[in-house]
């Protein structure tokens, strides 16, 4: 056996979403924050994240989570988030996954019922409470970061659709928000190519015309993620399919993309602060959310969500690279 690379990995599911936590082999990221960490990885390192979620390695809808020590006094460590799209500022479920990992391994100090776990990531400090039982993370909840709606009610011509009214909203990434109905296609697991194809091509069309920007940081831009939304069932309040670029869904009912469901709801004066919202992926597992403060982004009113879900240790493995391999970044079928 020769390997020129050797990455140790801890992976997880989150509520049915991949979660591969590297936990050694990268090194100390260059960067005086989590943000420039962030913009380094990519610049430099890209080729880090293509050998880990690409195949042979990993697949069409994988995630990850590269553990780094903290840029901050405050946290316990540093966090960048890796997906077959790109290197994302905040991922909700990844969150989830890293708390669960960090605690059911011992990467930090554990008390029961709950350890607190703070983590330093590119779009800010995240708390997770997770909630222990006998050494086991039960449920981990999260608190995001500030969340706003930026557009309500806006329409973009899309090809083949027609005029597609939206809302755009910021959970840690930027979300297109619409109802499922709206498209005429039925929220149905056996629908998910058109469901993935209309998403793909709103995004598209909203990139073109009306980008979202982060109004405090510039660097985060852009929808990679449309939220078709349907009517809640069996207790909960919402259903979502969430399309992703470059072309999968979330299996998880998607943290940020809850998170920013929340802001939308706020800023349409249908969900008030303290109040319980659960809602429900494609595969039908749940995340509960609820608003606990408003705050503000620079000059945008804002709000703070926490997510509530689960993960579970799936396996550990070191991932290697042959000299000889053809595919020293994987490849993408």
């Amino acid at each position: 056996m020769r390997s020129t690379r050797c990455l140790t990995a801890v992976d997880s599911h989150t509520e049915g979403m991949p979660t591969r936590v590297i936990t050694g082999g990268v090194g100390v990221i260059p960067g005086d924050t989590m943000a420039l960490r962030r913009l380094h990885f990519v610049e430099h390192l890209d080729h880090l994240r293509r050998f880990l979620v690409n195949e042979p390695r990993g697949h069409s809808a994988m995630s990850g989570a590269i553990l780094q020590p903290p840029t901050r006094p405050d946290a316990d460590w540093g966090v960048l988030y890796i997906e077959v799209s790109g290197c994302l500022p905040m991922c909700g479920h990844g969150t989830i996954g890293v708390a669960t990992v960090l605690v059911e391994t011992g990467m930090v100090p554990v008390t029961e019922p709950e350890t607190v776990v703070r983590l330093d990531t590119p779009a800010g400090l995240v708390e997770a409470s997770v909630a222990v039982r006998d050494g086991r993370a039960e449920s981990v909840t999260i608190e995001n970061v500030p969340s706003f709606a930026t557009r309500l009610d806006a329409t973009v011509a899309v090809p083949g659709l027609g005029t597609v009214r939206y809302d755009m909203a910021y959970g840690g990434n930027f979300y297109a928000i619409l109802p499922l109905a709206d498209l005429g296609i039925p929220f149905d697991r056996a629908e998910k190519d058109r469901i993935l194809a209309a998403g793909l091509d709103v995004m598209a069309a909203i990139d073109a015309v009306d980008r979202p920007v982060h109004p405090v940081d510039p660097a985060i831009s852009g929808c990679k993620h449309v939220q078709f939304t349907a009517p809640g069932v069996d207790g909960g309040d919402s259903r979502n399919a969430m399309a992703i670029h470059p072309g999968w869904f979330d299996r998880s009912p998607c943290g940020t993309g809850t998170s920013a469901r929340l802001a939308q709801l706020h800023a349409r004066g249908e969900l008030a602060l303290g109040v319980d919202y659960v809602n429900e992926s494609l595969l039908g597992t749940r995340f509960t959310g609820r608003l606990v403060r408003a705050e503000r982004v620079g000059p945008v009113d804002a709000v703070v969500p926490t997510i509530t879900g689960r993960a579970w240790i799936t396996g550990t493995a070191q991932y290697l690279l042959d000299p000889t391999d053809p595919f020293p970044e994987g490849f993408v079928l």
